[in-house]
């Protein structure tokens, strides 16, 4: 029977998941899927390449949890695709700490360091280590690989990572990790094939999804990114606030009597796209409103976004080229254009045709800088690790 590696992306309320052959050509998914809602009201669909319709599980109750979801997953991957075998399993575990530069395999000691980072990434490190407790108890001694979101960044220099902070907060491991690097990697592996001799030059990757950050690239090496300690910096986000000034905490602290849990969830669960427009965190619902705060959340997003990537282009000394990917990169023409317009001065000029039909180059052929619109695929980079770690 076929060897395959399970990818599971494990979050708070929902669970993604591909499975992969487990050989030595290009990453194509067998099927790629989601169950969404946990929590709440769980829903399971699932693509394969002949577009599987939706499917649900027989039983989907609002109480299941991961340790629920994870064993049916595998049974209805059993149960479905009698002809594969699931050899090995590979996750996206958003933290790795100051010192891990690559993936690792999944051991007891491995996650007993990844669970001291849990307080760095509450709203994913938690459910990113059940996914693979969860597999080891359906799948007894399974491989599974752990594929970090911050190590693309350890190529960083000290300063970059550096807050003004006491020295003994720094040696403590408070500073800058950065994230979304799965991302990173894989459109660094790509840059090649669309940038030619280029590829190397100084470039910055916007990646705009719910989740949002940047990262300034050299040499296809993180020089500097948006994001910080936590997931909370930088851009503004679907949800997330992102960069605020510190005595803003202090105040909701001292004047409005709120406690750290109710500041936790007011940043990471109130803000961003949702909180200045009122209505979504969905910049596609935000796009056909007439609403204006909803016009205001996207003006903000784009405003936060340009003044970012100019930032980053000074950690490089230039800028050669700009990369848009994820969900709202990849797929709002209006974000994009927005946010070149506020770069004309950085020689940023769109090719509003080519913006508007989504084709991979849209930069007019007076730009001085490249613009181009890439998919990510942070699941390619997981199942070559997973592949490379688990060979015998």
């Amino acid at each position: 029977m076929p060897d395959a590696i399970l990818v599971l992306n494990a979050g708070s309320s929902s669970l993604k998941f591909a499975l992969f052959p487990n050989d030595d050509g290009q990453p194509t998914a067998i099927l790629r899927g989601k169950i969404a809602g946990i929590g709440t009201n769980p829903i399971f669909s699932v693509k394969d390449r002949t577009a599987l319709p939706k499917e649900r599980f027989p039983v989907m109750a609002r109480t299941l949890g991961l340790e629920d979801l994870i064993p049916l997953l595998i049974n209805w991957v059993n149960a479905h695709l009698g002809d594969v075998t699931i050899t090995a399993a590979g996750h996206r575990v958003v933290h790795g700490g100051e010192y891990r530069v690559g993936p690792a395999r999944v051991t007891q000691a491995l996650m007993r360091d990844l669970e001291t980072l849990v307080p760095l990434a509450p709203m994913h490190q938690p459910h990113n280590l059940s996914a693979m407790r969860y597999v080891a108890a359906t799948l007894r001694d399974l491989p599974q690989v752990a594929c970090f979101d911050t190590s693309f960044h350890r190529t960083q220099n000290h300063l970059s990572k550096l807050f003004a902070l006491p020295r003994a907060l720094s040696d403590e491991g408070i500073q800058r990790y950065g994230f979304h690097g799965l991302s990173y990697n894989y459109i660094a592996s790509t840059l090649p094939q669309h940038l030619g001799d280029k590829a190397d030059g100084r470039i910055v990757v916007a990646h705009l999804g719910s989740g949002a950050s940047m990262c300034a690239m050299k040499g296809r090496q993180s020089v500097a990114t948006s994001m910080g300690f936590t997931a909370l910096d930088g851009l503004v986000m679907g949800r997330r606030c992102g960069t605020l000034d510190a005595g803003v905490v202090l105040y909701l602290i001292q004047e409005k009597g709120m406690t750290a849990e109710q500041i936790s969830t007011l940043l990471y669960r109130k803000s961003g796209l949702l909180g200045v427009s009122g209505i979504s965190n969905d910049m596609a619902v935000l796009e056909a409103s007439d609403d204006p705060h909803a016009r205001e959340a996207i003006e903000l997003f784009c405003h936060r976004a340009a003044r970012q990537l100019a930032a980053l282009a000074t950690d490089m000394g230039g800028l050669e080229a700009i990369v848009f990917t994820a969900g709202i990169g990849e797929n709002s023409a209006l974000v994009r254009r927005l946010i070149c317009e506020r770069l004309a001065w950085l020689g940023v000029d769109l090719d509003g045709a080519a913006n508007l039909q989504g084709t991979r180059k849209i930069s007019s052929p007076d730009s001085k800088v490249g613009i181009l619109v890439i998919p990510t695929d942070e699941e390619a980079v997981i199942v070559h690790a997973t592949r490379a770690l688990t060979r015998d």
